[in-house]
């Protein structure tokens, strides 16, 4: 069910509710709630599509570039460090195998990519309408959702044929502990570079939007309780 969408109705029938049956308190909370919960809907919004006149919307693909330096880092400083690296190369009993880093991704830790995350939406014009809500607390259930759908996503990119295959090759075609992290970067780069704003939004937008629906229910909670304290002063 779409929180954001049942939250919004129920602010607007109970502003039509107590608009038509002349209750000054029952509209003062629908007001008040409806206002809280489009405001944080629209800001949600915001946050992955571009509205045009209205300045700082489209924040994940306008930060395009700096996300993809972001999975990049993420990648090669998280995954591919040189312990990781000589743990997979000893694990590893044949070049001819298809090559598996499923263990050493699902042993990484990804809460700092998190709070990355989590500091990029701080900084943005959206940061304001997310310390309305409680600020980085509100985002927190949505770290485990996110730390799995991002393994899950960079699993996805390394157990494809032409990953295996350029990193299969350069580890039968040279020296196997000289300068692979050079050579698995530049494979990482590559990777990255087939990557469009679309698709960086759309994946950041499968594992947290839905979680985000959480600030519109709050939005109209909070809203519909100064709603009834204006309404009793």
């Amino acid at each position: 069910m779409n929180k954001s969408l049942i939250t919004n109705v129920i602010a607007l029938l109970t502003t039509l509710l107590g608009y038509f049956f002349h209750q000054p308190i029952i509209f003062n909370i629908g007001i008040f709630a409806l206002s809280g919960a489009f405001t944080n809907w629209l800001a949600v919004h915001m946050l992955f599509e571009k509205i045009p006149g209205l300045y700082g919307s489209g924040i994940i693909p306008n930060r395009f570039e700096e996300f993809k330096v972001g999975i990049r880092q993420l990648i090669l400083e998280q995954f591919f460090t040189e312990e990781n690296i000589q743990r997979f190369l000893s694990s590893s009993s044949s070049s001819s195998q298809s090559l598996n880093l499923a263990p050493v991704i699902d042993s990484v830790d990804l809460n700092p990519a998190f709070d990355g995350l989590v500091d990029v939406i701080e900084k943005s014009s959206f940061g304001g309408m997310l310390a309305m809500v409680g600020g980085s607390e509100a985002l927190q259930p949505m770290r485990k959702p996110f730390i799995e759908k991002m393994k899950h996503q960079v699993i996805d990119i390394t157990q494809t044929d032409a990953f295996n295959e350029s990193l299969q090759k350069h580890l039968t075609n040279s020296n196997v502990t000289d300068g692979i992290y050079d050579k698995v970067s530049s494979i990482i780069e590559q990777r990255l570079n087939e990557l469009t704003p679309t698709l960086v939004k759309e994946i950041i937008q499968n594992m947290i939007k839905k979680h985000l629906g959480w600030l519109v229910v709050w939005g109209g909670i909070f809203g519909g309780t100064f709603g009834l304290i204006a309404a009793i002063i």
